[in-house]
């Protein structure tokens, strides 16, 4: 009679172990990601940041035009995920970059939308959080705590702030994306930036202000670092990450994730020349630990049912 059960769990253990060759692909992703925030920060120098997100968006919007199709009964609740997940998140992301002295503190601050995603499923979905991933949910928000009270940030609080709510914007545009069905990832990438595009626009010519013409003279630098953030970021490591989550278990993706913003931390230094006080070190080192428990938790549960 135990034979039976014990065979299904393994099966299911198969599937949820990722292939090597998805591991790879995994840590590829990470990767761009990690150098899209220093690369992103070159480029608005010379462009203001929802204007900057505005030209990403354009240039995947152009390129993924053949995909769209109307899914009717659905349309709704896409535009609430697209907004979410980018207008809204993008310009709260790229806005707090654009600000801050240290990249790695955005980085790090970016990483409360797994513990966010959390506490909205524990409010949204009636899920019950035991003392491991509270514990990580706790160390995650202390860290950006410990954060703050670096000089480099301390004076700049706003930046962490639109860090968090960047943070939370992605993690209700996630649930909100996992309520629609039938949409390939290239199409959910799609509709999010011809959905969002109109909303940077104005949000840009009202915040911003920004003077159309002097996009003559940006650098062919700045233009590459759009094109990196459209094509290598969005294109390529999204629609990577959405292959994978395709076929497994999000809590078997979300650990490996942790690396991006190692990879831009390490990218800062070297590119930016930042510098990384004690402060930083640790209170970087209390989030993603704490990033890091939830995501394995999470998993735990996932694996035994418990």
């Amino acid at each position: 009679m135990r034979a039976e059960p014990l065979s299904a769990h393994l099966r299911t253990l198969r599937m949820i172990a990722i292939a090597p060759r998805h591991v790879a692909l995994l840590v590829g992703i990470t990767l761009i990601w990690g150098l899209n925030l220093v690369i992103s920060k070159i480029g608005m120098a010379e462009i203001p940041p929802i204007l900057f997100t505005f030209l990403r968006f354009s240039i995947l919007a152009v390129m993924l035009l053949p995909v769209l199709r109307i899914h009717r009964g659905q349309m709704s609740a896409l535009v609430v995920a697209a907004l979410l997940s980018g207008a809204i998140s993008y310009s709260l992301s790229f806005t707090a970059l654009s600000l801050a002295e240290n990249v790695s503190s955005i980085a790090i601050a970016g990483q409360l939308g797994v513990p966010i995603t959390t506490l909205l499923s524990v409010a949204l979905l009636g899920e019950v959080v035991r003392w491991r991933r509270w514990t990580g949910i706790l160390l995650s928000f202390a860290g950006v705590f410990i954060m703050g009270f670096d000089p480099q940030i301390g004076g700049r609080w706003e930046t962490l702030a639109l860090a968090i709510g960047a943070a939370a914007s992605s993690a209700l545009g996630l649930i909100a994306v996992k309520k629609l069905h039938g949409f390939s990832p290239l199409e959910l990438q799609a509709w999010l930036a011809w959905i969002s595009l109109p909303v940077l626009f104005i949000v840009s010519l009202q915040v911003e202000n920004p003077d159309l013409r002097s996009l003559g003279d940006v650098s062919t630098k700045a233009w590459g670092t759009l094109i990196y953030t459209a094509i290598a970021s969005s294109l390529i490591a999204h629609t990577g990450y959405f292959y994978l989550i395709q076929r497994y278990p999000v809590t078997s993706i979300a650990p490996v994730t942790t690396l991006s913003p190692v990879f831009s931390i390490i990218f800062s230094v070297l590119l930016l020349h930042d510098v990384l006080t004690p402060k930083i070190l640790l209170g970087g080192a209390c989030t993603l630990i704490g990033v890091f428990i939830i995501s394995l938790r999470e998993r735990r549960i996932v694996d035994t049912g418990t």
